[in-house]
This record gives C-alpha cells, sequence and structure tokens, in this order.
C-alpha cells in the first residue's frame, strides 16, 4: 500500500511529490516516459511562483541561475510602436525569472528520495475499492502492475486520464496553437540578459523572446491558427521554414534573425487549450481520495504566463492539507484524507478559474487588433493594465510547508 501515487513526472507532479516529502509523507511518482520530459525549452516563473519554490526548498538552487526579469518591450509590428511594462517583484521581494524547463524538472526531482520516479509506467485504469471500511485507490499500469494507495493525484498534463476519470469535461481549443523553442548563439547573442522580455504584436499574432543566459534565447509564437502538420509528426525544419517564410515574416529582423538559430530538437507546434473556469467551479476537482493538480486540473493559454506557476501552487497547498491528515510514522490517516483533499479543492477552485479566464481574456486582447477599437483597447491594456493585472496575479502567496520532520 502507498501513501500516495503521483500520475505524472512534470512540473506539478515532482512538485507535489516534494511538498509531501517537505511534510513527511512518501510518493510514487509514476511516469509514462522513460525520463523526465523536458518539452517546452523554457518558461517563466513570477513572484508567486518563486513563493511556491520558496516553500519547497529550492528557490535559491535556481534564483542563483537565473537573472530576474524587470522589464518589457512591446512592439506593434504595422505602426513600430513600442510600449514598456515593468514586472515588479511580490511584497517579500521575489521577481520574476525565465528558467529551462528541464533544470527546473531536474533540480525538483534531486530532492525526491531514490527511486521515487517510476519511469515507462503508462496507467490505463483507476477505481476505488472498500477495504475493512475504509477506502483505497487501485491505480492499473499497460504492463498488468496492479498499485493500491490511499491518495492518488493526476499530474498527467492536459489530456489526463486522472480527470476523464472524475468527470471533469476536456479541455476545450482556444482557436489558437503556438511554437515554443531554444535558440543558440554559440558567440553571444548580446542582447539585454535578463532584464528584459521582448514581445511583438500583430493581427492574430503575439510572438516574443527572453534571453536565459549569455548564449541561449528562449522564444515563443502565437497565432490564430492550428499546428501546422500535426497528422505527419513534428518536423521542427518546417516549424522554421513556415514562420520564417509565412507566418512571422513581416516581424522585426531581430526576432526573425532568434528564430534562424533555433536549436531545431527544441522545437514544438501545439494547439493552446484550456478548461472552462465554469467547469473547474462546478466540476468534479476530487473524488473520495484522488484529485488533480497543475494542467490536470487546469489547463489555460499561456497569455499570462501563469501554466507552471499555479501548478507550483498547487503542490504547496496540497502539502499543507494533506500534512493535517499525517499521523505516527509519516502515515496518511485514511478516514481523514477525503476532507484534506475536499478542502484542497475548494481553496483551488476560484483562484485557477480567475487566471483561466484572465488569462484568455487577455489573450485576446492582446492578439488582436484587427480595427482600431481593439487596436486602442490592446495599447490601454499594455499601457495601463497590464502590469497591474500581472502585480494582482503574482501577488498570491500559497502559504509555508511546516509542522512535521521532512523525510531524509
Amino acid at each position: 500500500m502507498e501513501e500516495v501515487v503521483i500520475v505524472g513526472a512534470g512540473i506539478a507532479g515532482l512538485a507535489t511529490a516534494v511538498a509531501l516529502k517537505k511534510v513527511g509523507v512518501r510518493a510514487l511518482v509514476l511516469e509514462r516516459s522513460e525520463e523526465l520530459r523536458t518539452t517546452g525549452a523554457a518558461l517563466g516563473l513570477f513572484a508567486n511562483a518563486w513563493v511556491a519554490l520558496d516553500a519547497l526548498g529550492v528557490s535559491d538552487k535556481l534564483a542563483a541561475l537565473y537573472a530576474p526579469l524587470k522589464r518589457g518591450y512591446i512592439t506593434d509590428v504595422k505602426t513600430k510602436s513600442i510600449q514598456e511594462v515593468h514586472y515588479p517583484g511580490n511584497r517579500n521581494g521575489a521577481q520574476p525569472r525565465a528558467v529551462h524547463r528541464k533544470v527546473l524538472l531536474e533540480v525538483l526531482a534531486e530532492e525526491l528520495p531514490p527511486n521515487s520516479i517510476r519511469f515507462s509506467s503508462k496507467i490505463t485504469s483507476i477505481e476505488t475499492q472498500v477495504e475493512h471500511g475504509l477506502s483505497i485507490c487501485i491505480v492499473m499500469l499497460d504492463d498488468g502492475t496492479i498499485i493500491k494507495s490511499k491518495v492518488v493525484i493526476g499530474c498527467d498534463g492536459v489530456h489526463s486520464i486522472v480527470a476523464r476519470w472524475l468527470g471533469l469535461r476536456p479541455p476545450v481549443y482556444s482557436g489558437r496553437s503556438a511554437v515554443r523553442g531554444l535558440s543558440v548563439f554559440p558567440k553571444g547573442h548580446g542582447f539585454d540578459h535578463g532584464h528584459a522580455i521582448q514581445q511583438f504584436v500583430d493581427v492574430g499574432k503575439r510572438a516574443g523572446f527572453i534571453a536565459l543566459n549569455d548564449k541561449e534565447v528562449y522564444w515563443f509564437f502565437a497565432a490564430t491558427c492550428p499546428p501546422k502538420g500535426v497528422e505527419k509528426g513534428p518536423d521542427p525544419e518546417m516549424i522554421q521554414r513556415e514562420l520564417m517564410e509565412n507566418l512571422a515574416k513581416d516581424f522585426p529582423l531581430v526576432y526573425l534573425d532568434v528564430i534562424k538559430h533555433s536549436d531545431l530538437s527544441s522545437l514544438t507546434w501545439a494547439p493552446l487549450m484550456f478548461r472552462y473556469p465554469w467547469d473547474i467551479l462546478f466540476g468534479n476537482l476530487f473524488r473520495s481520495s484522488v484529485t488533480v493538480a497543475g494542467d490536470a486540473m487546469h489547463p489555460m493559454t499561456p497569455d499570462l504566463g501563469q501554466g507552471a506557476c499555479s501548478a507550483l501552487e498547487d503542490a504547496v497547498a496540497l502539502g499543507r492539507h494533506l500534512r493535517n491528515s499525517i499521523a505516527e510514522h509519516s502515515k496518511l490517516v485514511t478516514g481523514d484524507i477525503g476532507f484534506a483533499i475536499e478542502r484542497y479543492a475548494k481553496e483551488r477552485r476560484l483562484r485557477v478559474a480567475t487566471l483561466i479566464t484572465t488569462s484568455y481574456l487577455s489573450g485576446w486582447v492582446q492578439q488582436d487588433g484587427s480595427n482600431r477599437f481593439m487596436r486602442f483597447l490592446r495599447d490601454v491594456f499594455y499601457g495601463f493594465l497590464l502590469g497591474r493585472v500581472v502585480k494582482g496575479i503574482t501577488n498570491y502567496d500559497c502559504g509555508k510547508l511546516h509542522g512535521v520532520s521532512p523525510l531524509p
């Protein structure tokens, strides 16, 4: 009998395992891939994420590797006008940074005890049973393995098997897609390393890049079109060519040069999915001692950079609530678990529904510009609202992990 089974070794899954370790609960992480997944190249972590990383005990390791972001510049591709946006830290001094996704995963994985992650483990079904008057979870893998656990937490991404078992409606397509990549400049790129993010907006398109260090640049391109070539599988050369010769051909040369220097193995082109906020507010986020976190719960568009940030918040919230169900010898009291999971879901509902809604509306405003009114609305958003929206969202404090001796 496992104490906790976590499905998925992405950011949400590993962070949740670390949070549980901090409060004295050992978790088994099931990952379908043969190794840690590094799809996504890099990501931005705002102040609220650094509060969570601090609670998990890994913020100092990451902050030492990446410079804080202080401002951004948004260029209108057609008019060439430029607006400046400031990204202040929160009240505790935590500042946003962009980090390699692989590095974040490795830092989290290093915090876990040996054999905490079981790779090549694809779950096929979940069920609950009553044994000795108490509800337990049964997880079945595609190799025939059966695992019993007191708690199951689905961190298995946008197309989550656990979310489907809970009865959550599937995410929907936003009408937009995004290309992401990592560019390498062996002799140095010469950009303002770590202090500014450059963004470019056009009708139905938004793009940007940020320097991760002296030689690497993370970039993205979002547009109101579906990904191309999905049926045939990923073709990085086609993706690069489609951007440079078609979708982004009118963008500034500095941006096209970044795309030109792409590490082709890092390129991805995927549809932007989100879950309707009312499905979060009124749907089944838990059943018995089964729940979800990260993209499995709240997939959202990336327009405010809160996907990974909110996943880290989920992890800390789960750790706090499950901590109250611990008896002696780091064992969870089965009868109390359901109440802890319910409290977690109640805490996260409004927060993540708000993030989904705000991100979607933000993307709609930023990426339209199809007429004068929408351009005016976009200018107002960038000039007066974006900084306030970001500050309001990123001042969130997910709490600390206290009270129980952590596992070695």
